[in-house]
């Protein structure tokens, strides 16, 4: 178990409104500050830059190692940078590759590989991509950091939420931006501006085994 599931473990269930907690943190905090916003793909940053592009300059960090073939992953970074390009925005946002090495992912996920998408395997998926993205906003000098991970209904918000903010804070009085994309039709926004920019649309999360199941669940 990982450090930040035993905290989680530990700790009371509450139900929160990510997206209502967003909209207030938006309505206090000064515009113009430095968020990392990481991002799985370019059709679930698209609505997520034009929501939060209103309120920070963004980094978009494209760290995705589950990402499987090589030349998915590499056809995705593409259309990442080439969204990037084409969206008007108030505030600038520019684009940033991690580094991609499966073999991070197939260390994080060892023995839970035969999981169905949505459970512990994507737990830990959710955690590897976020701690990269908590030490890469430290680095960066950012006053905050997210995902956009959120915005898929196949996505659990309140893990992510609560992996990102069992993180800590790397400033005295910033951190992880709690969310939840999805909500107010942030999806439905996501799809529209996708059409709109004839945006690559994926019919699998990503890694090999998500792949896999979305085979299966076609031959049926």
């Amino acid at each position: 178990m990982t450090k930040v599931m035993k905290i989680l473990k530990g700790r009371k269930k509450m139900k929160r409104n990510y997206q209502k907690e967003l909209e207030q943190i938006l309505e206090k905090e000064e515009k113009g500050k430095r968020l990392l916003l990481h991002s799985c793909c370019a059709p679930c940053s698209s609505y997520v830059l034009e929501y939060l592009s209103q309120y920070f300059e963004i980094l978009v960090y494209y760290y995705n190692p589950n990402i499987y073939p090589k030349e998915e992953y590499e056809y995705r970074v593409e259309e990442q940078k080439n969204f990037i390009q084409k969206l008007n925005t108030v505030y600038p946002v520019t684009f940033m590759e991690g580094e991609y090495d499966p073999q991070e992912f197939y260390q994080a996920v060892k023995g839970f590989e035969d999981n169905k998408e949505g459970e512990q395997r994507c737990y830990l998926c959710y955690e590897l991509r976020l701690k990269k993205a908590y030490e890469v906003a430290k680095e960066q000098n950012c006053d905050y950091f997210t995902t956009t991970l959120s915005i898929s209904p196949y996505k659990n918000a309140q893990w992510l939420n609560e992996i990102g903010e069992a993180l800590g804070p790397f400033k005295e009085t910033s951190s992880y931006l709690v969310a939840d994309f999805k909500k107010k039709n942030g999806y439905k926004r996501s799809i529209e501006l996708s059409k709109e920019y004839g945006l690559y649309r994926q019919n699998y999360c990503g890694c090999i085994f998500s792949k896999k199941e979305a085979e299966a669940k076609e031959k049926e």
